[in-house]
């Protein structure tokens, strides 16, 4: 199983609407990144995600699973873009925001912490056991 990470701004796709989809879950859409689009081709059904809230949350506040491998994304015009579906799994029973993952000496290395601006993005089993354990599970 491999982790990662998917970023939302909770305005257009929220932790409480990715809940309510419930296991149907919902395409991952509207990416158009490459490095991110190829993060998503790699990802295979049963894989974990932590959901992050961006903008003025800033925190990771969920863990979603992969449910379909990456295919057309259905909003896209182009079929250069793919996507794939995701479904919650359960909350954080506290968030972990990004200034927490900078302050941790241990997240030094997480896309993350140097790149925040990725939408989609690899996580080490490493970094998925301390985030979850910051986060209370």
């Amino acid at each position: 199983m491999a982790y990662w990470l998917f970023k939302s701004e909770p305005n257009t796709w929220s932790w409480d609407q990715q809940v309510a989809r419930g296991a149907a879950g919902e395409e991952w859409d509207g990416v158009r990144n490459y490095q991110a689009r190829n993060n998503m081709r790699a990802m295979k059904p049963g894989d974990r995600g932590f959901f992050y809230h961006s903008l003025s949350e800033k925190a990771v506040v969920g863990i979603v699973e992969v449910i379909a491998e990456a295919h057309p994304d259905s909003k896209a015009d182009d079929p250069r873009w793919e996507c794939v579906d995701i479904k919650a799994v359960q909350p954080l029973p506290r968030p972990v925001t990004l200034e927490m993952c900078k302050a941790d000496p241990r997240l030094a290395d997480m896309v993350l912490v140097n790149n925040s601006r990725l939408s989609v993005q690899p996580v080490t089993d490493e970094e998925w056991r301390i985030i979850c354990e910051m986060g209370g599970l």
